[in-house]
């Protein structure tokens, strides 16, 4: 009787010990995070982006002071092309409806909505309760109501799955309406002209709900072109397990395993995505940052930097022939006059940005090509790869200054913050570019001159870092980021996370001191209040790969903490105050390599070959990372 006892309050303590004074969420035995609401954490709202192949979804969604649901659902169509058709153009559609407020029980509406948890495990779902009169009474808590809420993972629609069920002892008659809202737009301002945003409900009529039964319909939200089929009888049990076998892939493929469950599910989240945001478009599988911005189009630093050397690790064939793609794409712009290759080629393969001009963009690209190829381990691919690699090289090579360093118009924040004529993250992104290529060509069988003038330029060009860059600044033994740079820039990591560590010291010391480290994380600069995440995952990963294990692994288990169960959950994010901290992408692929490439050190150093220098922290006795 003792071990049951003891069983039962292990298993009660183990399914919300993961949450501390100041969690909202808690992490849950299946591996999802719980919002359990409660009087004194409402009202609340939040955001949240989920994607599939044909369209992705943000809901903004929260709980009033009185405990009722409320969700706002943003649509966006990436190959519904409007005109002009430029990075933004996609189709959108926002919908602020309430669907159990078209419903009525015993004929008149609902009330008085309590929620009782909200759940996430790569799908939103929401269990409440609801009032309703029945004749001159009110029954309180008298309709269950659940929704689960998912993108389908390869057709152009979002789904809202409902189940009300009769928790009362009498038979209650509901009644749902045929709903059915059409939106259209004018052929002149498609692309692909005229376009059909539909939602309706699967079900209509009058229904007797006896004591315990449930009701089940759905709410279907789609877009098409105007000459296409509806996907009015859409197969909603098929979609949704579609979704779950792709949750189940991604969680059952590069699993970390830790002393620390917060760093186990971040990790987990992050995976999923990561490799959710790919779109299917004319010009093949793009992965796309999303925040109902940047879609059906790729980046040379969130696509060929951030995420393309992390799918090899995550296995996801899908996610391979993206980064794959995108590489193919870059290598269209390649030209004997070593013009720069476009920042971004957008809307579906078909135009380019390069707004901010050059930023760094050809050492992005190396730099991504040569460690996806590395990773990758297929030398047809990276055989393919190599001409691209080579012409980023050589594009760098000749842009460098008489100070040994590479020159750029700016970098990836493009101009938001100043970067001078050459900055420190376009000269490491090259120098590992170069060291890749040494080893990559080696696998090649690539002219050993070459290869020897590769390793030369990289030795060059660590002393010209060192030696334009290295700077005691506000104190710290570390770098500026730029010629004439006076106030730390949270961009100083980037050594680190190249195998640089000449000052590492210094730089972790400023990375953490109270002048750029916040509760978010890193300030871009400091004495602002602009943080991006992007440089604070960069930071994290290079402190660890650094040996600063204890003080790394800290400050990721805080970061990790908030940004999972928190109030903005459960996804690293693009940026603050820019673009309402939307959960761009890439940023998770980063999150994952703090892992791959910092906490276990893996460094492939050929097709069949790797380093691995693995850093447990002092308070762990393991860390495991299986089915790579």
């Amino acid at each position: 009787m003792k071990k049951q006892i003891f069983l039962i309050i292990f298993l009660l303590l183990h399914t919300y010990i993961f949450a501390q004074d100041g969690d909202r969420w808690s992490i849950q035995q299946d591996g999802s995070i719980r919002w359990k609401i409660e009087q004194g954490n409402i009202p609340h709202a939040d955001h949240l982006e989920m994607s599939g192949q044909m369209l992705s979804v943000v809901l903004r969604y929260g709980v009033d002071a009185e405990g009722a649901f409320h969700l706002n659902r943003s649509l966006v169509f990436p190959m519904l092309r409007m005109k002009p058709n430029k990075t933004q153009s996609n189709l959108k559609q926002r919908f602020d409806v309430s669907i159990p407020a078209l419903i009525t029980v015993e004929d008149k509406s609902l009330t008085n909505e309590k929620v009782k948890n909200i759940t996430f495990d790569g799908t939103l779902k929401v269990e409440s309760s609801f009032s309703y009169i029945s004749g001159r009474n009110q029954v309180d808590d008298g309709i269950k109501m659940t929704r689960q809420l998912y993108p389908s993972a390869l057709s152009p629609f979002y789904c809202e799955e409902y189940a009300l069920e009769n928790t009362k002892e009498k038979p209650v008659t509901i009644r749902i309406p045929e709903w059915k809202i059409v939106y259209s737009t004018p052929d002149s301002a498609g692309i692909y002209g005229a376009y059909r945003i539909e939602t309706m409900l699967s079900k209509n009529g009058t229904f007797v709900l006896k004591p315990g039964e449930k009701l089940e319909f759905y709410a279907l939200f789609s877009g098409r072109k105007i000459n296409e089929s509806p996907y009015l009888s859409a197969n909603i049990g098929a979609k949704q397990e579609a979704r779950k076998k792709l949750l189940e892939q991604w969680s059952n493929s590069l699993v970390l395993s830790t002393p620390d469950p917060v760093l186990n599910s971040m990790f987990a989240f992050a995976k999923i995505r990561g490799a959710e945001s790919i779109y299917n478009t004319k010009g093949g599988l793009m992965h796309g940052p999303g925040g109902e911005s940047y879609y059906a189009a790729i980046w040379a630093n969130d696509q060929a930097e951030y995420i393309n050397p992390f799918f090899p690790y995550l296995g996801y064939d899908i996610a391979n022939e993206s980064a794959l793609n995108s590489f193919r794409h870059f290598a269209r712009f390649m030209n004997p006059d070593y013009k720069p290759i476009p920042s971004s080629i957008i809307s579906e393969g078909v135009g380019t940005w390069h707004g901010a001009k050059d930023r760094g963009d050809g050492a992005m690209i190396a730099y991504g090509a040569a460690r996806y190829a590395l990773a990758r381990g297929n030398k047809t691919e990276a055989m393919e790869l190599w001409p691209l690699i080579e012409w980023c090289l050589e594009f760098c090579n000749r842009k460098l200054t008489p100070s040994g360093v590479v020159a750029s118009d700016s970098d990836e924040l493009e101009n938001r913050f100043p970067a001078g004529d050459a900055n420190l993250t376009t000269s490491c992104l090259y120098f590992d570019a170069l060291n890749s290529a040494v080893l990559l060509g080696k696998e090649l069988d690539v002219n050993v001159s070459r290869l020897k003038t590769y390793n030369q330029q990289a030795k060059a060009l660590e002393k010209a870092i060192e030696k334009h860059f290295g700077y005691e600044i506000e104190g710290f033994h570390s770098y500026r980021y730029y010629e004439g740079n006076e106030i730390l820039r949270s961009w100083i990591c980037m050594p680190l996370t190249v195998g640089i560590y000449t000052r590492a010291t210094g730089t972790v010391d400023a990375l953490f001191s109270p002048r750029l480290w916040t509760d978010n994380g890193l300030l871009t600069q400091a004495g602002t209040e602009t943080f991006w995440d992007r440089s604070t995952l960069y930071a994290l990963r290079g402190t660890i790969a650094a040996g600063e294990v204890e003080k790394g692994i800290n400050f990721l288990k805080k970061y990790s903490r908030k940004r999972l169960l928190g109030d903005h959950v459960p996804y690293a994010i693009e940026a603050w105050p820019e673009g309402e901290q939307r959960h761009l992408s890439a940023e998770s692929g980063l999150y994952c390599r703090i892992y791959t490439e910092g906490l276990f050190g893996i460094r492939p150093t050929g097709l069949r070959k790797f380093n691995m220098t693995p850093r447990l922290p002092q308070d762990w006795n393991y860390m495991n990372l299986e089915n790579i």
